[in-house]
């Protein structure tokens, strides 16, 4: 947000055609748009953090990034893993074609895992996290985050946000709500959230905040897109004098 407060105050808050965020980012996005207070953004990201960190401990889980391999592949691999385990395993991001991530139950995501191995997947990288992130493993979170939002006062999108789970735009609270709560639990579709956006009319993307992680795989995504990374102080003054010289 203060890379985004110092974007407003040089190039005059140009408003953008639609705002994303990726899985906790979505929020970060609502709140850019108009829809949910900075400080009620705070709040909800410690109380969904709490939650998903209990969720963990409750029905722990692992997550682990699939490169190199397709959406059917993966979704076969951890339907197969899930019906022999008896536990959840599933896509739970699709950042960009050959990156996708997997989440489940340990003993679920190591068969998983194993499958798709045997299946000539040769890339397949174990995440340092402690929750199956966007898996069914976050159910019991996902209900008690809808008490937390409901208590949260959601205004219409000034811009419509890009939902990670139907890729849909986000236009008023109940939507915004229902959105926020099913996240935990579904798939992160990024790879079709700029496919979207695309569809849409949109040619440039710029990534607001201290990195270039979205950047990077929007080249993945369509390598006909233009994408702006301003992570830095440099950055945002050398876009802000093109935008000028523009």
């Amino acid at each position: 947000m203060a890379f985004l407060r110092a974007f407003d105050a040089a190039l005059g808050a140009p408003r953008p055609a639609f705002l994303a965020g990726h899985s906790l980012g979505e929020i970060t996005a609502l709140v850019a748009a108009g829809s949910l207070h900075f400080a009620d953004g705070l709040r909800l990201v410690a109380e969904r953090g709490r939650l998903m960190h209990e969720a963990g401990e409750t029905n722990p889980g692992s997550m682990a990034a699939v490169l190199g391999a397709e959406v059917a592949t993966v979704e076969a691999a951890c339907a197969q893993a899930a019906e022999e385990t008896g536990a959840p395993a599933v896509l739970a991001n699709d950042n960009c074609p050959g990156q996708l991530v997997i989440a489940g139950t340990h003993a679920a995501l190591d068969r998983a895992v194993a499958l798709l191995k045997e299946g000539g997947v040769k890339r397949i990288i174990p995440l340092a996290v402690s929750v199956a992130g966007h898996s069914p493993l976050l159910a019991d979170a996902a209900a008690q985050l809808r008490d937390v939002l409901d208590a949260i006062d959601f205004s219409p999108p000034a811009v419509p946000v890009v939902a990670n789970t139907s890729t849909a735009p986000l236009t008023d609270a109940g939507a915004i709500r229902a959105e926020l709560a099913a996240q935990l639990t579904s798939r992160v579709r990024w790879t079709e959230s700029v496919q979207a956006m695309r569809g849409a009319g949109v040619e440039t993307f710029i990534e607001i905040g201290p990195k270039d992680v979205l950047t990077k795989l929007l080249r993945r995504i369509d390598g006909a897109a233009t994408g702006v990374a301003l992570n830095s102080a440099e950055a945002l003054r050398q876009f802000a004098r093109e935008h000028a010289a523009g």
